[in-house]
């Protein structure tokens, strides 16, 4: 391939587009563009299909190995390839100990209508997730479950936010993920059969574990701080509870929903 361009001044207009891109969610949705940062992260992206647009190397960073892992797994395709100095690359790097690889990618836009459904389906559904961190450890648990896909309902942070996708290794791209709306997301489970288990603490909540989870199944989740809305809370078909047994009354919604889904995986064999 040939020698990738250098760029050395924070003032290229790549270099202020990406942290434009980094910094607005309206910038990311009106490019179609978000950024993945890390040799792992993009080589996880990469392998489930999603176009890598642009490439922003720093070698005194990732080194002459990772150049050539990079030139491997990416090719002469598509992909714009720019080499920036260490300064540079610093002042666009978005986490500690960065190895020096960040790339622009094209994220898939699914909807619940082009989300493709096996005969029994795993689903996890986020009410109004707002921290970034919480849906990438998610989308792990979801990846690791092999869950049919995420849902996010009036979601508050951007599905493609570079934080989710670093939180979540790159799984932001392994699972099937859909925003959409509490009513259109009803209609849609009531449609297709779907079961729908709200976690929530209410008299009417039964422990997980007595639970079947075999059948087609969306485990609903709200937000730390406020839980699921009323609405969604009450058009659910049951509410669980997983039992507590010390001082506080609730978990971290991640840790939650890593604790039912896989539940859910142990009763599916």
């Amino acid at each position: 391939m040939p020698a990738p361009d250098f760029i050395t001044s924070p003032q290229n207009p790549r270099i202020k587009n990406l942290l434009r891109l980094q910094q607005k969610s309206s910038e990311r949705r009106e490019q179609g563009l978000t950024i993945v940062e890390g040799h792992r992260e993009l080589t996880v992206a990469h392998g489930a299909g999603v176009a890598v647009t642009a490439l922003f190397v720093c070698r005194e960073l990732a080194g002459e190995t990772r150049m050539q892992e990079l030139q491997m797994l990416l090719g002469t395709g598509a992909t714009e390839w720019f080499e920036v100095s260490k300064a540079v690359f610093e002042k666009v790097a978005y986490r500690e100990g960065s190895d020096g690889v960040l790339a622009l990618v094209r994220p898939p836009r699914l909807t619940l209508a082009s989300l493709p459904l096996p005969a029994v389906p795993l689903l996890l559904v986020l009410e109004s997730v707002e921290k970034p961190g919480n849906l990438g450890a998610i989308l792990r648990t979801a990846d690791a479950a092999q869950a049919t896909a995420v849902i996010v309902c009036d979601p508050r942070t951007d599905l493609y936010n570079p934080n989710a996708i670093r939180a979540s290794i790159g799984c932001s791209f392994t699972v099937p993920t859909v925003a959409t709306t509490r009513a259109e997301l009803l209609a849609w489970c009531q449609e297709h059969g779907i079961r729908t288990y709200a976690a929530a603490l209410t008299e009417q909540a039964v422990p997980y574990t007595t639970c079947d989870f075999r059948g087609p199944t969306a485990l609903v989740m709200g937000t730390e701080a406020d839980g699921l809305t009323p609405e969604l809370m009450q058009a659910c078909d049951q509410t669980i509870i997983i039992p507590m047994r010390g001082a506080i009354d609730s978990l971290n919604v991640s840790t939650a929903t890593a604790i039912l889904t896989f539940e859910a995986l142990r009763q599916r064999g």
